[in-house]
Order: C-alpha cells, then sequence, then structure tokens
C-alpha cells in the first residue's frame, strides 16, 4: 500500500452514476477519505460502507469527503448506494487499474484488500490503514482524521 508522505497517483473512474471522476476533481473540496474494499453487498463491506455512511455528516463538517473504489460496475454501485443510504461517491475498477495503482491487490490479484487513506488537497497520502477483516479499525481511522481536522480549525 502507499505510504503515509507519497504522492497518491492521478486516476479517473466512473461513478455509481456512469460519470467521470479524477482524483484531482475530488480534491476541490478538500483532504478525502479514500477507501477499497473488496466487494458491493458481501457482509464486511457492507458493515464498512454503513459505518462511513452513519459518520458522514461528522465526516462532512470536518471538511473531509469520502469516496469508495471496488471493482464491481457502475451499476452494482449503484443498488448498492441506494439499498444502504450511502450518500458518497462510489468508483467503479474493473478492471483494477487503480486498485493496482495503489497497491491494493490482494494476493495472486484475487480479491481487493481493504485500505483506507486520507489524502490531502496537494495529493499526499497522510494517513492509512490496512485492515482486512478488522473494520473496526477502519472506523478508529475515520474518526481519528474527523477530530485531527476539527482540532485544527
Amino acid at each position: 500500500m502507499l505510504a503515509p508522505g507519497s504522492r497518491a497517483p492521478e486516476f479517473t473512474l466512473p461513478d455509481q452514476d456512469g460519470r467521470d471522476r479524477s482524483l484531482t476533481s475530488l480534491l476541490g473540496d478538500g483532504p478525502l477519505i479514500l477507501y477499497f474494499y473488496p466487494a458491493d453487498f458481501t457482509p464486511g463491506c457492507t458493515a464498512e460502507a454503513c459505518t462511513l455512511r452513519d459518520l458522514h455528516t461528522d465526516i462532512q463538517h470536518a471538511g473531509l469527503r469520502v469516496v469508495g473504489i471496488s471493482p464491481q460496475s457502475c451499476e452494482s454501485h449503484k443498488r448498492f448506494a441506494q439499498k444502504y443510504g450511502l450518500k458518497y461517491t462510489l468508483l467503479a475498477d474493473p478492471g483494477k487499474t487503480v486498485i493496482k495503482m495503489y497497491d491494493v491487490d490482494g494476493p495472486l490479484g484475487i480479491a481487493v484488500r481493504r485500505v483506507t487513506y486520507l489524502i490531502d488537497q496537494s495529493r499526499i497520502v497522510q494517513n492509512a490503514v490496512l485492515a482486512d477483516f478488522r473494520i473496526s479499525r477502519h472506523e478508529e481511522f475515520v474518526r481519528k482524521a474527523v477530530e485531527l481536522r476539527n482540532a485544527a480549525s
């Protein structure tokens, strides 16, 4: 995975509505919580997505945005977002191009590692967490990012 202090690679992927989104455009409104997850509708990924949904107001008030990336299609992401009331962007990476750029491809190219990055507006990775099966570590990571942003303002 990318190390803190490294520059996040630029990318463009379609969102759940089929609109192309670049990293630069996503960073236009402030720092970004960029999380990678294996698949829509799986128990672990649903729990993680719903945790971020439940924290979304706090995340926004801290001046942060959330974007999720997985290999499923735009249509799958749209159904996932609608079913669980997700208010943030999901990006489709079926070719795993960005997943590989961010070094979160699973062992032997199978699946996707569950990784969350905090990226500032200069595209610098401020922090990151890898916790494949420990979803609570991602929640702790996001809560800490929110707390630090609120303390700085």
